[in-house]
């Protein structure tokens, strides 16, 4: 047994779920208003537009195929069962994560070359970009390189990782995959590894409840072209908000 194998898949999963865990914790604890994506879209937001949308989106999706794959194996093998539904799931996914590196390009280069955005950015936050970018695109090798991800991640990774979760490691199936498909393994885990430290944590406080909220009414009682002239910086009109 290969002492790096054992270490990356079986004592690695540990070791990131406790400093997820404790890290997440403390700092929601300790430093709670630095739980936050920090915006820049009031400082740049036409560019960023196309580098959001696509990132968001895409790496939702993704997520969710992945999650799926995990929790309902079975499901997802009988579903790629029928060679049409397959092909359009891996191209559905492959597409996704096409999105996902084109948004990510637009914001890294939106980041390094805003000079107002160059002035609220980390070492970090560059990292974690460029880190990702790597992880989607190792996800791209795997998907022309190895096909049918989602069947041999349903049959081969999800039993892996369910076994993890059960204190009864058997890596045996991830010992014989190639390089490549260790190397985004170990770089999913190294994303769970910073994600306290990062700008990341904020998917924890993410108002998904704005999905199923009611409509907000927004009604305008007054005439706004009397209360401010669009055409002109100044007004004679006091603004009503304020």
């Amino acid at each position: 047994m290969n002492p790096y194998d054992y270490f990356f898949f079986v004592i690695f999963p540990y070791l990131i779920a406790t400093v997820f865990l404790v890290g997440t914790i403390y700092r929601y604890r300790k430093s709670g208003y630095t739980v936050t994506s920090l915006s820049a879209q009031f400082l740049e937001g036409r560019q960023g537009f196309w580098g959001t949308v696509p990132f968001h989106w895409g790496i939702l999706m993704i997520f969710l195929g992945h999650l799926v794959a995990f929790a309902f194996p079975a499901s997802v093998l009988a579903w790629n069962a029928d060679p049409m539904r397959l092909i359009i799931h891996e191209g559905l996914g492959f597409t996704f994560a096409v999105a996902v590196v084109i948004g990510l390009c637009a914001l890294i280069l939106r980041r390094l070359t805003n000079p107002r955005l160059r002035v609220v950015t980390s070492k970090m936050d560059l990292f974690v970009e460029f880190m990702l970018l790597a992880q989607v695109l190792l996800g791209c090798w795997i998907a022309l390189g190895y096909r049918w991800g989602s069947s041999w991640f349903a049959a081969d990774l999800s039993p892996y990782l369910w076994s993890i979760i059960q204190f009864s490691p058997q890596p045996e199936a991830v010992y014989a995959m190639p390089l490549v498909i260790k190397a985004h393994i170990v770089g999913a885990f190294s994303i769970f590894l910073i994600f306290p430290f990062t700008r990341l944590v904020h998917l924890l406080v993410a108002p998904f409840h704005y999905l199923v909220r009611p409509y907000q009414v927004v009604i305008w009682y007054w005439d706004r072209k009397l209360v401010r002239q669009p055409s002109t910086p100044w007004s004679e009109a006091r603004p009503r908000n304020n």
